[in-house]
């Protein structure tokens, strides 16, 4: 991220796996802030249509 950039890193999933994803990432980037929601109520998205889970992440 650029120097002073104050949003944080956003990660989105429809379970649990992102967890290491967001581990992966705070170890690399340390000082960058990060934000996890796993949308469980909608778990799994692999199935649904791309406007599905898109109405999900809005709702969120």
């Amino acid at each position: 991220m650029a120097a002073g950039d104050p949003r944080p890193i956003g990660i989105f999933d429809s379970g649990v796996g992102g967890l290491t994803v967001v581990r992966a990432i705070r170890e690399r980037l340390p000082m960058e802030p990060t934000i996890y929601v796993a949308d469980l109520l909608h778990f799994p998205y692999g199935p649904r249509f791309q406007d599905e889970v898109r109405g999900f992440a809005i709702d969120i």
